[in-house]
Order: C-alpha cells, then structure tokens, then sequence
C-alpha cells in the first residue's frame, strides 16, 4: 500500500507501539512458575499504562499486528505439514524412527497415529484401528507416537513410560492394549501389574519408565504433534492424508481406499 509522507508521523506511532508490545509480550511470556523470574525487571506501571493508551488510540495497529502474527503463523504450520508429509512418503522410516510399528514390514502404506491412553475417544479409536489391523496388516504399517494431553490427563505420561518400558522388552502392543483395555484403572498397580503378567523384567521395566530415554522418546513425538499443529487426540495421518476422532471402521478404509488410488 503507498503511503504519502504526511502519513509517516502515524506509522511512527503504530511502529512505536508494536515495538513497547513485544517488549512488554518477551516481559511476560519470560514469566516462571514463581511469581517472578529471579533478576526479572518489574513491568513499570507508567509503562503498562503507556502501551494501554496507545492501544485505545490506534486500535488498529493491534488488529493489525494480530492478524500478521495469525496469518504467519498459520504459513509456518503449512511449511512444517507440507515438509513431514513429503518425508512420510519419500522416506517413512525416517520419520517412524524408534517408534513401535506393526503390520506391513514393507512401509508402503504408514498409517502414523497420535494417540494418548487415557483419553477415551483414544481407547475408542483404538477398538476401531484393531479390526482395521486386522483386515489390513499385510499392506498397511501401524506406527504409534505418544501424545500425552498433560494438562487434562494425570496419568497420560506416566502411561506413554510404562508403554514405553514395555517396549524396550518387546511387549509393546500387549502393553498398549492392556492400557486401553483397562483404561478407568490407570496408574501404578496396573502398570506393574501387566508388566508382571507379560512376563517383564520388572527391575528393568522400571528402570526404563524412570530413565531419561523414556522422557526424551516421549518429548519427541510431542514436540512433532505441536510442530505438526496438534492439539487434540487421536489423530491419524494415513499416506498424507488425515483425520482425527473415534472414526468408525468404514471411514478408516475409505481413507485407505483414496491413497491406495494413487
């Protein structure tokens, strides 16, 4: 947009206010979990009230500045769904790396869910992507990444671990299942329990749920879901093609229907 040079002394204020509102955003987004972060500098009182009237004044700049942010946001997402769905389809193992798989060993056809164990439409989905398995375990690979909702989930994390401990043995989807099966019990009598009756070493199981590579393995496949753009379970990714939700078995194969097509 052109913009005559009587406009400038306008754009010097809008420029001056994005300026004090990231300043003022970096203040608080630095904010601990402590009321304040040891050597962090109050903000000035005068200051917040500064930024305030500047807002009351050119509300627009806001609006402006949010949608900027919005739409940026919005292009990075694209960036970073457009370079995994790329990589699924040249080169899946990269991106299955650790995680547990099951079915196809050839990999043509990766179904990749994110799921979390004490989530119900996860435990429900979970019935639907057995039979779908079931029927389709010759062409399709099965690929878990853990995406524990903490906030609203307690026992989340400490499920993906001991799932995760599970698999160090080999045991994965019997432990995965077991979870699901018996997902209003979660917690540390079920864990040692069905690691007890999979016949798990239980010094190294727990070893394992406690160890740093269980911490790490789990915080990678999360920071993948949040880069992805995430914010719910379970989701699927089916050869570039998604869905998410307890979907019934006829739309999962209509899924795999259209890629198969290809």
């Amino acid at each position: 947009m052109n913009r005559s040079f009587l406009a400038l002394p306008s754009l010097r204020r809008q420029l001056f206010a994005i300026v004090l509102l990231l300043s003022l955003g970096f203040t608080i987004a630095s904010c601990s979990n402590t009321s304040q972060a040891a050597g962090a500098t109050p903000v000035d009182a005068k200051l917040k009230e500064q930024v305030l009237q500047i807002i009351r004044d050119n509300p627009e700049v806001l609006i402006e500045s949010l949608q900027a942010y919005d739409k940026q946001e919005k292009e990075k997402l694209q960036q970073a769904r457009q370079s995994f769905l790329q990589q699924l389809a040249s080169n899946p193992k990269s991106l299955i790396g650790n995680s547990p798989t099951t079915g196809a060993a050839d990999q043509k056809i990766v179904m990749i869910e994110f799921s979390d164990f004490q989530c119900p439409f996860c435990s429900k989905a979970n019935n639907t992507v057995k039979q779908f398995m079931e029927k389709h375990k010759d062409r399709v690979t099965l690929a878990y990444k853990h995406f524990p909702l903490t906030r609203i989930h307690p026992q989340a994390l400490p499920a993906s671990k001991a799932a995760w401990a599970a698999q160090q043995q080999g045991k994965f989807w019997e432990f995965h299942n077991a979870l699901f099966e018996q997902q209003d019990k979660l917690g540390e009598d079920l864990y040692l329990t069905t690691a007890t009756k999979l016949n798990l070493n239980v010094e190294q199981f727990n070893r394992d749920r406690a160890s740093k590579g269980a911490t790490e393995a789990i915080e990678k496949d999360q920071k993948l879901a949040q880069s992805l753009g995430l914010d719910g379970t379970p989701f699927f990714i089916i050869n570039g093609k998604t869905f998410s939700g307890a979907v019934d078995l006829s739309e999962m194969e209509a899924v795999l229907d259209k890629v198969s097509q290809k």
